[in-house]
């Protein structure tokens, strides 16, 4: 094989996955209104006839609302802009959340498999980090006003740290289906179930042990 043809591959093949690699495909149009009557099954949703477009379909009051932070044992909701409260939104790549969490509540340890997130403390003081791939621990505590950016795809927290007072977050990630994926939820409460043998070797904990976290997560 000649030197420039591999070159051209090689050139090829990088294109290729650059272009994969971006979170969600770029709009082809200004705007793509999700028509969430459609049947159709798309990577996203289709679009409604732009002539049907209204103000209505860029405007949300979704986020006004506090979330219900006793709907878990974790002490937090996250409240999150879709195609459903915020029709406009489709195809842009972009997706706001509102993050309640109550006194020394806790957003355990997730991550986001196609965003990355800005995340802006409103009220209390909030204790955030997220480790990298080398295990190194970034950790920051944040007022209001203040910002803290989560790299795609790491594991990451939120923690309230005043025991009596509530604290609120808004954060933006750039992806319209972000995904999230709790730490231990994934590990303890997934279906089927992890085998015990594995959780007992990856955490170095008994099988009694591994029964009770799956009991406590809801297992």
């Amino acid at each position: 094989m000649e030197i420039s043809s591999l070159f051209l591959q090689i050139f090829l093949g990088l294109t290729l996955l650059t272009g994969l690699a971006k979170s969600d495909p770029d709009p082809l149009q200004d705007y793509c209104i999700a028509d969430t009557k459609s049947p159709l099954s798309l990577n996203g949703a289709p679009c409604l006839n732009p002539t049907l477009a209204l103000s209505s379909h860029f405007t949300t009051s979704a986020l006004a609302k506090p979330g219900d932070t006793k709907a878990n044992q974790f002490g937090f909701s996250v409240t999150l802009t879709t195609i459903a409260n915020l029709p406009g939104i489709n195809t842009m790549g972009i997706t706001m959340a509102r993050v309640d969490i109550a006194g020394n509540g806790l957003v355990p340890p997730h991550s986001h498999p196609r965003a990355s997130e800005v995340t802006i403390c409103l009220q209390g003081a909030i204790l955030v980090g997220f480790v990298d791939t080398s295990n190194r621990l970034f950790t920051q505590r944040l007022e209001p006003g203040d910002s803290f950016v989560f790299p795609r795809g790491l594991i990451h927290f939120l923690y309230n740290e005043d025991a009596r007072k509530p604290a609120l977050a808004v954060s933006g990630l750039s992806s319209q289906n972000p995904g999230a994926q709790i730490a231990s939820r994934a590990a303890f409460v997934s279906s089927p179930p992890i085998p015990d043998v594995i959780l007992e070797k990856a955490f170095q904990i008994s099988p009694r042990e591994v029964a009770e976290i799956r009991k406590n997560l809801g297992g």
